[in-house]
């Protein structure tokens, strides 16, 4: 690779939209052999006295597996620790949402996995776009993450042997992937959520559900709480605390339609960026290639079919355009199984990036299957043949049973039919190694940061990073702080301010009284992201969508309709404040996709590509965490970049053929 160009990177396709800032380093990542780092980090970091952690306050926001891990953790080592999450209950994060499984390096396959593998894999996966210290520790840690949970009860499947079973997953060559049938999340999730509630029992912990964080406390430029809002009956009220961690989740439902739960948003993470959290790589969104595809106007959101569904399931389309046949009167001779043909080594486990644009490229053909030509098939057919029913059934049966109660077709008899759609997001606050954000005293875990997956996150990562966080690594630095930080308590005036910010706000959206709903709005703008920040990106259409954002943001704060009170149960108002800041949102990661005119993992620019059609990086100008600050209201963003050096897997142009 050659050596990277710090300068602006594309004065043609960015120029007007933001400023450029100082370059930024990740200052607490260790030095020395990769292997070591995190050892050595460890036993680099101060320690808070058992007694003294007794003393010290930490607010947790969200409860799903990086904030549940967390607060049981930091609550089972003495610290008092607040928790709020806007759910009814910790167990509705939308953790629980995720199905098919966990990595791990743990190769009780014996098929030549290892730490350095996942490692490679990951980085690999993430197409060169993220930091080797923080890749090389989730792949340390995961191996630790399988037994804790075991431990904790997790009903992993197991072999008929006993042993913990393992399946394959996408952008690998090895059987990684520990699974609780189609149901990974929700099992791991409650065991994260039994070990919180001993801390509740305990006395610990202190949980506060149906409370959701509208803005964050600030004191001498350190982050030392929070105001909430109980989502009962509209109460406002402030909490501090010596650090607050951020476990928030991740924005993908920007788009509208994603298969993300309805209330997953970024307010959390914004309202900590207007203050001074560095925003990183916005732009970078998963588009799974494996969801059920859009069927009409009515949708809210869509639901994803497990990846490990690519396991046995052989993705095909007919290799005529326009053929409308029935899967089962189509001809093997007549299936193009696109995905066995192009990526020979990999078949039907390319990475999810890959899949997608594949999938979009073959209907863009006109040979996609269904309602409007925008799905392709995932057929079982061979599955069955060769395992038996009874086999398939125990792997997926949940899966299969969902897609049927959705679709009214089985896939047991018919193929199942999919399309990629808004998953996951590998943008989030910028965290340096002790995942501390460039606010001191804040802290962000799991996918509400960046740090991890790079510009494409492989299958069953997004678990493994989360209890990483929470269990193993926040609360190994988090005490690093509280021991080098004598705080006093937070002054009046901070609390204040806070809660003016808060009940202005509120007030604001209330008095508008326009004759929009919040709905339409946030419906417009998800098809404008999708459309032109989507899976595929153009300048000409980043460019689009830098006018009609800004547009739809200024129509919102004059048309918008939010009926009912400020003090009571309000589900508009819950909305629109999370629209409001999704509109700010969009218009970040339309500059960020504009101004990075490589395609790099999810990101891909169709500007740049090789003359296969596949994703052409631009590793001279473009190997960099791109870093955004907050410069004001109506004012442009300004960017920082964080180069990035990898010492031990040289950036190469991926191939899975």
């Amino acid at each position: 690779m050659g050596e990277l160009n710090m300068s602006d990177g594309f004065s043609k396709s960015g120029d007007g939209f933001y400023k450029s800032g100082e370059p930024i380093a990740d200052a607490k990542a260790p030095s020395g052999p990769i292997e070591d780092r995190w050892t050595t980090r460890k036993f680099e970091a101060k320690l808070v006295n058992p007694a003294n952690k007794r003393k010290k306050k930490i607010i947790i926001i969200g409860t799903g597996l990086a904030g549940g891990s967390a607060g049981a953790t930091l609550g089972e080592a003495g610290y008092h620790v607040q928790q709020f999450c806007f759910q009814d209950s910790p167990r509705r994060a939308h953790s629980i949402a995720a199905q098919g499984g966990i990595n791990a390096a743990k190769n009780y396959r014996n098929d030549g996995d290892s730490v350095h593998r996942l490692f490679y894999d990951t980085v690999k996966g993430g197409d060169f776009r993220s930091r080797e210290s923080n890749v090389h520790r989730l792949a340390e840690i995961s191996t630790q993450i399988i037994d804790q949970c075991v431990a904790q009860g997790v009903p992993f499947a197991r072999e008929y042997g006993g042993l913990l079973d393992n399946r394959s997953f996408g952008g690998t060559q090895v059987s990684r992937t520990f699974y609780a049938r189609g149901q990974t999340g929700q099992q791991l999730l409650l065991g994260a959520y039994q070990a919180l509630m001993r801390q509740v029992d305990a006395g610990n912990v202190e949980l506060y559900p149906r409370h959701e964080m509208l803005d964050l406390i600030m004191e001498d430029g350190r982050a030392r709480g929070v105001v909430v809002r109980n989502l009962i009956n509209g109460e406002i009220k402030h909490y501090t605390a010596d650090a607050v961690v951020l476990a928030s989740g991740g924005y993908g439902n920007v788009y509208f339609l994603s298969t993300n739960a309805m209330g997953s948003n970024v307010t959390a993470s914004w309202r900590a960026h207007r203050h001074g959290a560095l925003f990183a790589n916005p732009c970078y969104t998963q588009i799974h290639p494996t969801c059920i595809p859009v069927s009409g106007d009515h949708q809210s959101k869509l639901t994803l079919m497990s990846e490990s569904l690519r396991n046995d399931g052989r993705v095909w389309v007919p290799k005529k355009t326009g053929d409308e046949r029935r899967p089962v009167d189509i001809p093997e001779d007549e299936r193009d199984y696109y995905l066995e043909r192009v990526y020979p080594s990999f078949g039907n486990l390319v990475p999810r990036d890959i899949a997608s644009r594949a999938a979009k490229n073959v209907c863009d053909e006109g040979r996609g299957v269904g309602p409007g030509g925008l799905g392709v098939y995932l057929d079982f057919a061979d599955a069955i043949e060769r395992l038996g029913r009874t086999t398939v059934e125990a792997k997926y049966g949940n899966l299969f049973e969902m897609y049927e109660r959705i679709t009214g077709e089985n896939p047991y008899e018919t193929p199942m039919r999919i399309y990629p759609a808004v998953h996951y997001t590998m943008g989030g606050l910028w965290v340096d190694y002790d995942l501390q954000s460039s606010i001191p005293g804040l802290f962000v875990i799991g996918e509400a940061n960046f740090s991890d997956h790079g510009a494409n996150r492989l299958g069953a990562s997004a678990l493994m990073q989360g209890l990483a966080d929470g269990y193993f690594v926040l609360p190994n630095t988090i005490g690093d702080y509280i021991a080098r930080t004598n705080l006093a308590p937070v002054a009046d005036t901070a609390v204040t301010e806070a809660e003016e910010r808060v009940r202005s706000r509120v007030d604001r959206l209330l008095t508008i009284d326009g004759d929009r709903s919040v709905d339409s709005f946030h419906r417009e703008l998800g098809h404008i992201m999708w459309e032109y920040c989507g899976m595929e990106r153009t300048e000409e259409g980043l460019r689009k969508a830098m006018e009609l954002i800004p547009a739809l943001r200024r129509e919102f704060w004059e048309r918008v309709k939010v009926t009912g009170k400020g003090e009571e149960l309000n589900q508009q108002l819950e909305k629109a404040g999370r629209v409001a800041d999704f509109l700010e949102l969009g218009e970040l990661m339309v500059i960020d996709a504009l101004h990075r005119s490589e395609s790099c993992g999810g990101h891909f620019r169709a500007e740049s590509q090789d003359e296969d059609g596949e994703a052409k990086r631009d590793d001279v100008n473009f190997s960099y965490v791109a870093a955004w600050e907050w410069a004001g209201e109506d004012e442009q963003p300004v960017l920082h970049k964080e180069a990035l050096e990898f010492e031990h897997v040289k950036p190469t142009q991926r191939s899975y053929k």
